[in-house]
């Protein structure tokens, strides 16, 4: 009997951890913007800010002339634009495509060796000529009219960063996994939320904005630079807001597997950066935005180890109890149908019914991968770009 209480305890603490990290949270802050004031969008500048665009790159010959090639069109006065590129020690061509565009303005710095995408951003810092610095991925494709609508939240003198919108887009090819689209929508959506009531507590690596004041802060190399600056920015005073209609269109990855070492090393580098800079949890100092912090980062970390837990409860309380034997059925199904996803053939149709358990099962794994790493110290500051193919608009 006592087993069963504590395995009945362990696991409703662990449907407790998980309903609010992905329910409970999200409401609290769905309630305060019900009842909270609506910010109108910020008016165009009468003289749009000097801006610096970098652009980091490690072997991106395939995207980054069409990338220039966009950026170039983009309706931004070109007196007030500097385009930046930062080749990571590319080996690939990169380079010499990056020079053709010399006489229209951009800018090539080469990395001597690999250092990693946030020592190729804290390269750019003494070249850095522009008030606000734009960085974006070089695979990722921004709408004309995003760039300006990023920068116009500086208008406002609280926001010191702003991140654009990313929406997940399928591949050419059609065999993007969908579980993927569905959790970028989920992540956006939470990024609205926290916009209305303070700021994220993160911005997007692939399209994001910030003031060059901080952005001349250094990150240590090893640590993911677009979560430190929403945090910087809290840091100094300042918020990081999610703008809607800045859309970044990102690529889907075909494969689960480079998936899974894309988040394992995403989720390690998050994990050291929040250590970095824990003090940011005390709320007796950084009030709402320290239990924003917790909420969306640490409780969401803690979700994979709340359903080994969880699964553990089940385990024991189905020796007794018959609902627990079907819960624990349909868990181990899912495992392996998330399995069987995991290890589905590169370059052939994931279906539904695998992709969705297929990209949890990948995500909350990499999690707990990510915390070995982190616990350990596993340092990776060099970083192999996702590798995405063009980019299809539907």
């Amino acid at each position: 009997m006592i087993v069963q209480h504590v395995a009945a305890v362990a696991l409703a603490a662990a449907i407790g951890l998980v309903g609010y990290a992905y329910v409970g949270y999200p409401a609290l802050l769905a309630l305060r913007r019900l009842f909270g004031p609506r910010p109108a969008p910020p008016p165009e500048p009468a003289q749009w800010p000097m801006l610096t665009i970098t652009v980091p790159a490690y072997n991106e010959a395939a995207v980054i002339r069409g990338k220039l090639e966009r950026i170039l069109t983009f309706d931004y006065p070109a007196d007030r634009r500097q385009i930046l590129v930062v080749s990571d020690a590319s080996t690939d061509g990169t380079d010499d495509i990056v020079k053709e565009f010399a006489d229209r303005g951009v800018e090539l710095i080469r990395l001597p060796q690999r250092g990693g995408k946030t020592a190729a951003e804290n390269a750019a810092r003494p070249y850095l000529r522009g008030d606000i610095v734009l960085n974006t991925d070089a695979s990722a494709r921004l709408e004309p009219k995003s760039i300006k609508r990023l920068v116009a939240s500086f208008a406002d003198p609280t926001v010191g960063a702003a991140s654009g919108r990313d929406i997940s887009v399928a591949r050419v090819t059609d065999v993007a996994n969908v579980g993927e689209s569905g959790y970028v929508n989920y992540e956006m959506w939470v990024r609205d939320l926290e916009t209305h009531v303070y700021g994220i507590i993160g911005a997007s690596g692939c399209f994001y904005a910030i003031r060059k004041d901080l952005h001349m802060h250094l990150v240590p190399e090893a640590l993911s630079r677009d979560f430190a600056a929403a945090l910087l920015t809290r840091e100094y005073g300042f918020r990081t807001v999610s703008v809607a209609d800045a859309l970044c269109y990102v690529p889907r990855v075909a494969s689960l597997r480079q998936e899974y070492r894309r988040k394992v090393r995403t989720f390690t580098r998050g994990m050291q950066t929040l250590f970095y800079k824990r003090h940011l949890l005390n709320p007796f100092r950084y009030g709402v935005f320290s239990w924003m912090l917790l909420s969306h980062k640490l409780c969401r970390w803690l979700v994979p180890w709340a359903g080994v837990v969880g699964i553990a409860a089940i385990a024991l309380l189905a020796l007794e109890h018959p609902w627990a034997r079907v819960v624990l059925a349909v868990t181990a199904l899912g495992i392996v149908l998330g399995t069987i996803g995991y290890y589905w053939p590169e370059g052939r149709h994931l279906p539904r019914l695998l992709a969705i358990p297929a990209y949890g099962l990948v995500g909350n794994l990499a999690v707990l991968h990510a915390w070995i790493s982190a616990i350990r110290g596993d340092l990776n500051p060099t970083w192999e770009p996702t590798r995405r193919e063009a980019v299809e608009i539907r």
